[in-house]
C-alpha cells in the first residue's frame, strides 16, 4: 500500500522489455514500456583496467557475467511478472575465453588493446588511415590472441555473448555485433575454414542470431533473449538523429560521432554504414576523447566543482578580443592514441598554452573543448553541412561539457531525455525479438529530447581560435 492508502501497482512485465548495456565503467539496465517510457533503471559499477598504456581490459567475470545478471534482476524486480524480452549490448570489439560453465578465465580485452594489434603499415599513419584505420578485423585478432593464451578453453566469446549466456545459457550475438569479427564472418555467418585454421569450430564461438529472432529464454521464465548487439547501434535507434546534418554524439567513456547524410560517402579513416532511418547514412566513428579522457583530466586537477568548469568558471575573453586564447589552454586528448580519423595508437596527449593565470577550471574546460574539437573536425571532414548535435550517453548530463561542445562546434546541442541510450535501444531490439514490434519505424517515437544548450557567441569566437591551434599542433589531415 502507498502512503495515501491506495494500492500501488507495478508495470505489467508482459508489456515491457529490458535493455542491458555493458559500458566501460558500469552496466546500465532499463525496463521500458510500449511507449518507450523507462519504468525502472539501475546501474552496476565496475572498473576498467589499464595495466599498461596499451592495455584496456575488464574483469570479464564481474563486468560481463555477474554485472548484467544483477542489473537484469534489479529492473525485473520492478515489474509485475516476467518481461517480454531482453537484449544486451556492449562496446566492440571484445573477447575472453570461458570454461564449460561460461565463466570467463581470461581478462576481457577491449577495443584498442595492443595484445590484439598488428601493424602491416610499418608505422605509416597515412597508410593506416587510408585503410580505414585497420580497426576492421580487430575482433578476429582478439580471437586469435585468446586462442593462443588458452587453447583448450571451452569457448571464446565477446562481452555480449558472455552476458546472454549468463541470462539464458546461450552465448549469442546479433548480426551487427558479428561483423566485428571481420573476415571470420563473411555474409553474416562464421567462415568454417577460417575457424578451422585457428583450431576451432562453431561450437566454441558465439552463436549469430539475426535481428528479431530469439536465442533462448531467461532461465525459468518466458522472457525471450535476443542476440547481444553493439552499443553505438542501439544508441542510434532511439536518439532521433535522423535528418541530414544531424550529428549524433555519444558521450560515454569513448566519444562516438555519427554525421547523418542522405548520400553514401566513404572517407579515409571513417566508418560508413546505413542508418535504421530509411535513406540515411551514418559517417564517423569512435574517438578516445570521451569520458576516459575527461575524467582523467578532472582527477589530475583535483576534480573541481563542475559549475566552476562552466563558461562562468574560466575568464571570459576580454571585450573586443574574442580571439584571445589566454583564458583557456588547449589539449591534444590522445592518452591512448586516437581512433577516428587517425587510427594511430602511438599518439599521446599534451597540454599547450598553460600560464600562471589559469587554474583547474580552465584545464577542465580545455578538456571539454577537446571533445568538441574532435566532433568539429569529424564534421568538417565529412563535408556534410551540420544543423545540430544530438547528445546521448552519461556525459550528456554534464552542463559544462555540453556548453563546451556547443561553443567548440558553434552548434546547438540537443540532449536526449534518457541518457542510457544504448540500454534503451537494446530494449527496443528486445521488443522486436519478443514479436511486439515488426520493424524499426516505431523507434522514432521513443526518441525524446531533454534540454537544448546553445552556443555562446563570445565563447564560439575564442574556441574557434583554439580549434585552429589544435589542428596546427595535431596530426595532419
Amino acid at each position: 500500500m502507498g502512503e495515501s492508502g491506495q494500492t500501488t501497482t507495478r508495470p505489467d512485465g508482459g508489456t515491457c522489455t529490458v535493455g542491458v548495456d555493458i559500458g566501460t565503467t558500469s552496466v546500465k539496465a532499463v525496463a521500458v514500456d510500449a511507449r518507450g517510457e523507462v519504468v525502472a533503471r539501475t546501474r552496476v559499477p565496475h572498473t576498467v583496467g589499464t595495466p599498461t598504456v596499451d592495455h584496456l581490459e575488464h574483469d570479464a567475470a564481474k563486468a560481463w557475467r555477474r554485472g548484467p545478471r544483477r542489473a537484469f534482476a534489479q529492473v525485473s524486480a520492478a515489474l509485475d511478472g516476467p518481461a517480454a524480452g531482453v537484449v544486451t549490448t556492449a562496446m566492440v570489439p571484445s573477447i575472453t575465453a570461458v570454461d564449460r560453465r561460461g565463466i570467463p578465465r581470461l581478462p576481457g580485452l577491449l577495443y584498442g588493446d595492443d595484445r590484439a594489434r598488428t601493424d602491416p603499415w610499418g608505422g605509416d599513419p597515412v597508410a593506416r588511415r587510408n585503410a580505414h584505420g585497420g580497426e576492421r578485423g580487430e575482433g578476429a585478432r582478439m580471437l586469435t590472441w585468446a586462442v593462443g593464451q588458452m587453447p583448450d578453453a571451452a569457448g571464446y566469446w565477446p562481452s555480449q555473448a558472455v552476458a546472454t549466456h549468463a541470462l539464458s545459457g546461450v552465448p549469442a550475438v546479433d548480426s551487427a555485433a558479428a561483423t566485428t569479427f571481420g573476415p571470420l564472418v563473411p555474409n553474416g555467418r562464421w567462415d568454417r575454414e577460417a575457424l578451422a585454421a585457428l583450431g576451432l569450430d562453431e561450437s566454441r564461438v558465439a552463436r549469430i542470431v539475426p535481428f528479431g529472432q530469439a536465442a533462448g529464454t531467461v532461465a525459468g521464465t518466458s522472457t525471450v533473449v535476443g542476440g547481444g548487439s553493439i552499443d553505438a547501434f542501439c544508441e542510434q535507434i532511439v536518439a532521433g538523429a535522423d535528418e541530414p546534418g544531424d550529428v549524433l554524439v555519444i558521450f560515454g567513456a569513448t566519444l562516438i560521432v555519427w554525421v547523418v547524410s542522405d548520400a553514401w560517402l566513404e572517407l579515409p579513416g571513417f566508418t560508413t554504414f546505413p542508418s535504421t532511418a530509411a535513406g540515411r547514412v551514418l559517417i564517423g566513428g569512435p574517438s578516445n576523447a570521451g569520458g576516459l579522457f575527461v575524467d582523467w583530466v578532472r582527477a589530475m586537477v583535483g576534480a573541481p566543482d563542475p559549475r566552476r568548469a562552466s563558461r562562468g568558471g574560466a575568464a571570459r575573453p576580454p571585450g573586443g578580443r574574442a580571439g584571445d586564447t589566454g583564458a583557456v589552454p588547449v589539449w591534444l586528448p590522445y592518452l591512448r592514441g586516437e581512433r577516428t580519423p587517425f587510427h594511430d595508437p602511438w599518439l599521446r596527449a599534451s597540454l599547450h598554452g598553460l600560464d600562471i593565470t589559469m587554474g583547474p577550471a580552465s584545464v577542465v574546460r580545455a578538456a571539454h573543448e577537446a571533445s568538441g574539437f574532435v566532433v568539429r573536425r569529424m564534421i568538417e571532414r565529412s563535408g556534410v553541412t551540420p544543423r545540430r548535435i544530438v547528445a546521448t550517453g552519461g556525459g550528456s548530463r554534464s552542463t559544462p561539457w555540453m556548453e563546451a561542445v556547443a561553443d567548440a562546434t558553434g552548434l546547438s546541442v540537443d540532449t536526449v531525455a534518457v541518457p542510457e541510450g544504448a540500454a534503451l535501444g537494446a530494449a527496443f531490439l528486445a521488443r522486436l525479438t519478443a514479436g511486439l514490434e515488426s520493424d524499426f519505424g516505431v523507434a522514432a517515437s521513443w526518441a525524446k529530447r531533454g534540454r537544448t544548450i546553445d552556443p555562446d557567441p563570445d565563447w564560439v569566437a575564442a574556441a574557434s581560435d583554439r580549434y585552429h591551434r589544435v589542428v596546427e599542433l595535431g596530426p595532419p589531415d
